[in-house]
């Protein structure tokens, strides 16, 4: 019985970790803020929400998280830029583009605003 337990609450303590604690060495640049202009730009969002809050241009690709695992051979191997609609999104999205070995130079999120921090 102990086991179970064990196993049951590894588990859970996995899948929080994979949805809630933040990725590291991925910042944070401010959506009006300008970054690195070689990036392409995945958006992450889903259809509706995609629309509002960035201006898309010719480098960016959208492709809902909901998509991704179908869809992110389309992503080119170039630095990307991820833009997510929230944190959850954001986590489970960069966590599955880097295990895809894409090199993600920074996020932006729609919901809120980034502070940049001094500490690396």
């Amino acid at each position: 019985m102990i086991i179970f337990f064990l196993t049951v609450g590894l588990l859970l303590a996995g899948i929080l970790y994979r949805r809630y604690y933040p990725v590291k060495g991925v910042p944070c640049i401010d959506k009006e803020g300008s970054f690195n202009g070689s990036s392409n730009i995945v958006d992450i969002r889903d259809f509706a929400g995609s629309g509002s809050g960035s201006k898309p241009s010719a480098r960016t690709l959208h492709i809902p998280y909901a998509y991704l695992k179908r869809h992110y051979r389309e992503i080119s191997q170039e630095p990307i830029h991820v833009i997510a609609a929230n944190k959850l999104e954001l986590n489970l999205g960069l966590r599955f583009l880097m295990k895809k070995g894409f090199h993600v130079t920074g996020y932006s999120l729609i919901d809120c605003p980034c502070q940049q921090k001094n500490a690396s």
